[in-house]
């Protein structure tokens, strides 16, 4: 079967992390024609071996070298055409230590340093030095901005309606004499201070970050890596600085913070997720927030083959698995990927089927023209009323006739509801927080989840997620795979492993004791042994081919995977 793919073009140039010593020279990058142009993020290496089958996941090396070109910033593009980006300063002299790794966050103004010093490593923000004049045109600048201009003209939710015009009109109000550069310079404080999160800003705009963390005043700012886990950043808040940004980040959010109301779970306008607890009414150490960086391109299987986490073969079972309905639980614990690996395998569903997707902040991103994407809902309401659980949703949900339901995650009675659906036939998808199969049944089957046992026999496949760390890189892995079975008149849950991780050897390993759920699957389709391995194989080529191309945007992959189907049924 011939399956229409997007080639990369040959001999592209790809831009490779700056080193220490890595030449300063600016880099230009001709535009990719529009039916292969990817960005920097999509044109990630390509790491898998073209022949033969592939058991093993990527080696540490192939790992660093992917994931520096995948979460590269997006160069500027000028008018004609060209792809320039400006080289990165000299470190300054006052860091210490070797530096990892080095990239810009908001170019030409904010770049990241990530250095390793003697006993740990540290994120470092670099961004212009501001004179003592220009702090006192900063505050003149940002008064006159704050009270003419934006209280006239109040925008949306995070949004305020202010220009570089408007910025650089009132600079050169307070001071005709500076200079073009650091007019620049000026305006990039004033934006991020207006638009943008303050001192915060550049590490909103860094891919590579998943979750930001202050844990009170004169605490260093938190960050959870994708490559080196959790470091710590030289951003310091003082009391008062944190609680006047703690609050802006509410009112980003539309949320009210007082201290009657405390703590605060919400959205900001970008989609990331916050907690915030207010003063020092919760913790000793003041106010304090999480951010939980929503992600603006999703992850698809092409990514979660690239990265390691899972093989060929397992995404191939899945995906099949996935198109015949089969239901699925996502374990494993916190920062594990659950909800990124269910958003990437949610592409194997069929292009037309009706999805809903339930969720406490919306991260499931998805291709599908036939999907409902709903939320919870927090009223503010002292005794509840007006507040929409995911109970409810999941009640409203059924009466839409979904063929798939993906829920963000179970941990109450919505998970008996969840469980009925199974029952009832329809194919629902979520992530539960555990460990191990043992201890995802134990919390199914006990309080506060308590759903029967006899119910679990809906659920065929459980996916374990985890969090490995290796060479100080922090990996994510799918560390088994298993069929449940529950059977007689005691409801006795059972489950066969048909794949497991060996961290050791960085391998899969998958079992040779058979599938239950291939078996149905194969006798669901007609199908005899040789042609059930056919379609396994041609669903490992496709997803080989494009990671061996580099092909990762979720259009590229959804018409792949697409393209599969049709020839399946042709």
């Amino acid at each position: 079967m011939n399956i229409p793919f997007i080639t990369r073009k040959a001999n592209q140039e790809e831009r490779e992390t700056e080193a220490p010593d890595a030449s300063l020279k600016t880099n230009t990058y001709s535009i990719i024609p529009p039916l292969i142009r990817k960005t920097k993020k999509e044109q990630a290496g390509a790491c898998i071996a073209g022949n033969g089958s592939r058991q093993g996941s990527l080696s540490i090396q192939s790992i660093r070298d992917l994931t520096n070109r995948f979460f590269s910033k997006k160069e500027e593009e000028s008018d004609e055409g060209i792809i320039d980006i400006p080289p990165l300063p000299d470190l300054p002299e006052d860091l210490s230590g070797e530096c990892l790794e080095r990239y810009w966050l908001t170019p030409p103004h904010a770049w990241a340093a990530i250095m390793q010093e003697r006993w740990a490593i540290a994120y470092h923000i670099i961004e212009p030095s501001i004179t003592p004049h220009e702090h006192i045109l900063l505050e003149e600048v940002h008064h006159y901005l704050r009270d003419i201009i934006l209280y006239e003209s109040p925008g949306k939710r995070g949004e305020m309606n202010i220009s570089d015009k408007d910025i650089r009109n009132a600079l050169f109000k307070f001071d005709p004499l500076l200079v073009r550069e650091r007019k620049q310079v000026l305006t990039y404080m004033l934006k991020r201070t207006f638009q943008g999160y303050g001192r915060l800003d550049p590490l909103m705009h860094d891919e590579a970050i998943e979750d930001i963390s202050c844990n009170g005043a004169v605490h260093p700012v938190f960050i959870f890596h994708r490559r080196y886990g959790s470091i710590p950043t030289q951003l310091i808040y003082g009391h008062e600085e944190l609680n006047r940004f703690v609050l802006k980040l509410a009112q980003k959010a539309n949320k009210s913070l007082s201290l009657s109301t405390p703590l605060v779970d919400a959205s900001l306008p970008n989609g990331s997720r916050i907690q915030i607890s207010y003063s020092d009414v919760i913790s000793t150490q003041g106010s304090s927030f999480t951010v939980r960086k929503f992600r603006k391109d999703p992850m698809t299987p092409v990514h979660l083959l690239s990265f390691g986490t899972f093989s060929a073969q397992t995404l191939a079972i899945l995906w099949l698995c996935i198109e015949n309905r089969m239901n699925m639980l996502i374990v494993g614990g916190t920062a594990s990927g659950k909800t990124s690996t269910m958003n990437a395998l949610s592409f194997f569903i069929p292009e037309n089927a009706k999805i809903v997707s339930l969720e406490d902040t919306r991260e499931i991103q998805l291709p599908h023209k036939n999907w409902l994407p709903t939320r919870t809902r927090e009223s503010g309401n002292r005794d509840g009323f007006g507040d929409i659980n995911l109970f409810s949703l999941l009640r409203a949900s059924l009466r839409q006739r979904p063929e798939y339901i993906l829920v963000g995650e179970v941990r109450g009675q919505e998970a008996q509801t969840l469980f009925q659906a199974m029952n009832t036939g329809h194919t629902t998808y979520s992530t539960l927080h555990a460990g191990t199969v043992d201890e995802a049944i134990n919390r199914l089957i006990n309080e506060p989840i308590s759903v029967a046992p006899a119910m679990l026999g809906a659920l065929e496949l459980v996916v374990i997620q985890g969090l490995h760390y290796h060479e100080g890189l922090a990996l994510r892995r799918c560390d088994s795979v298993h069929e449940i079975h529950v059977g007689g008149r005691d409801s006795v849950i059972t489950w066969n492993t048909i794949l497991t991780y060996n961290p050791s050897k960085d391998l899969f390993v998958h079992e040779d004791g058979g599938s239950l759920v291939l078996d149905k699957i194969r006798m669901m389709r007609g199908w005899s042994e040789k042609e059930l391995k056919k379609e396994i194989a041609v669903r490992k080529e496709c997803l080989e081919r494009l990671a061996e191309n580099s092909i990762f945007d979720q259009l590229s992959v959804s018409e792949a995977i697409k393209a599969v189907r049709r020839g399946e049924n042709a």
